[in-house]
């Protein structure tokens, strides 16, 4: 996962601006966060361990000046969650100093790293450090020529953000497994974002995606694009429409909401429940559960309320607590639920713990039947390009049948959404998507040629 972000505004506070797309981005990664700018000359940072709202104040914020801003706020998946591998990451190179800020996951970071000159040392344990490195290392005299020959040898996926004192890029793999995406500012200036959603949080207008294999460059003389010559298939991870997408976003000129939307109908299509009631689990899945409603005639309730902060604290919860399980998270609604035969509709099912402590607690306050109803399929293999998803074996349903994940997460009935209707739902041919984890078409990349082994 993770949230990038550049912002290039003369004349307008780029730290702030950062900082509010970086919290529109924030359900992207929680461990750490970052912004850097630069004013033309010089370029300062300020990067640290946490939430984006427990590092930033405004005697922070007022160090922050310049024209030109990065921000980064971070999920792990290739490095450990230490400070080091915090970003943007502050590079030195023959031709000036950059920040550096990546999504995704590079799936031949341990070759890279071993042509890298003696003389550069790995600091950090993460992908993006190979990255940021390989830029450094490289001869070419241009930023934009170094980014295109870095992106000639790295494989797997990356949407990234780098400022210069002057310049600020955005760039993303040949497959564009990861989103990135372009908006500007009335009267001048353009941000660069994981997402949508934040181009509209700091009230610049949406113009388009970043093409896979192309670099953005945004200087004084406004916006270039230059496309890298590598052409490959497109394979945007479909889990940025099932999960880590903000609904209010748009990927590929679909509304994320109207897709997971679309999902929940097509779920009713396909396995329908003699049911009273349907409720989702929050926040992802209730565009899928209204859809279902709707297309059903079940009249949609809320049944369970998220309690939004505890997942985000850095208090962990004592013995006595934790053995509470999603009570911590989740509270349920008994007027809607007692005596009630219930639809839950949910996202995703993945290792299969949480599921089941869900139905449980259904059960606990009175639904009569507990259905389960799914708007993805189900997930059989892992993530290589940049999702901590889980193992094979860790993966429930790599493991048992759905008649069996039926009784082990204690539901009445249990559905999931094919293969064919949630592509359908996206609008787009399935020939566009990374669909790796869930009937082990991983994309081209000849890095993941060895490691997998789809089952």
């Amino acid at each position: 996962m993770c949230g990038v972000v550049g912002i290039y505004a003369p004349g307008r506070d780029v730290a702030r601006l950062a900082y509010f797309a970086l919290y529109a981005l924030q359900h992207r990664g929680q461990e750490s966060a970052g912004i850097a700018v630069s004013d033309g000359q010089k370029i300062v940072s300020h990067v640290e361990m946490g939430l984006l709202g427990a590092i930033f104040d405004e005697e922070i914020l007022s160090r922050l000046r310049g024209y030109l801003a990065v921000g980064h706020t971070r999920y792990s998946t290739t490095g450990s969650s230490v400070v080091v591998n915090a970003q943007p990451l502050l590079e030195q190179s023959t031709i000036g100093e950059f920040v550096f800020a990546h999504n995704g996951n590079l799936t031949n970071h341990e070759s890279l790293a071993e042509t890298l000159s003696p003389d550069l040392v790995l600091v950090a344990t993460s992908d993006s450090e190979v990255f940021s490195k390989k830029i450094v290392d490289s001869d070419a005299a241009t930023m934009e020529d170094r980014l295109a020959a870095v992106m000639q040898q790295a494989e797997g996926a990356y949407s990234c953000v780098v400022g210069t004192e002057r310049e600020l890029y955005g760039f993303r793999d040949p497959w564009g497994v990861r989103p990135l995406c372009l908006g500007q500012f009335e009267g001048g200036g353009y941000v660069i974002a994981s997402e949508s959603c934040a181009v509209a949080t700091v009230g610049a207008k949406y113009l388009r995606e970043i093409e896979p294999g192309e670099i953005v460059r945004i200087d004084e003389d406004g916006l270039h694009s230059r496309k890298i010559v590598r052409e490959e298939p497109p394979a945007l991870c479909m889990f940025e429409y099932i999960y880590f997408a903000r609904p209010d976003s748009k990927l590929n000129g679909r509304s994320i909401y109207m897709a997971r939307y679309e999902m929940g109908k097509q779920l009713a299509r396909e396995h329908p429940a003699d049911a009273d009631v349907v409720m989702a689990v929050p926040d992802s899945a209730i565009p899928g559960g209204i859809g279902f409603a709707t297309e059903s005639g079940l009249p949609y309730v809320e049944g369970l309320i998220k309690n939004r902060y505890i997942g985000r604290t850095f208090i962990s919860p004592d013995q006595a607590m934790r053995s509470q399980g999603v009570a911590l998270k989740f509270n349920p609604i008994l007027e809607n639920l007692e005596g009630q035969r219930v639809v839950v509709v949910d996202d995703s099912i993945v290792r299969g713990t949480t599921t089941p402590r869900i139905v449980r607690l259904l059960r606990d306050v009175g639904a009569r039947e507990v259905h389960v109803r799914v708007t993805s399929p189900p997930i059989v293999n892992p993530c290589y390009l940049g999702v901590d998803m889980a193992t094979h074996d860790e993966l429930i349903a790599a493991n048992l049948s759905i008649d069996e994940i039926r009784r082990k997460i204690g539901a009445d009935s249990l559905g999931y959404l094919s293969l064919e209707g949630l592509v359908k739902s996206t609008g787009r041919p399935q020939n566009e998507f990374c669909l790796g984890c869930l009937n082990g078409a991983y994309p081209r990349i000849p890095a993941l040629a060895e490691p997998i082994a789809v089952r």
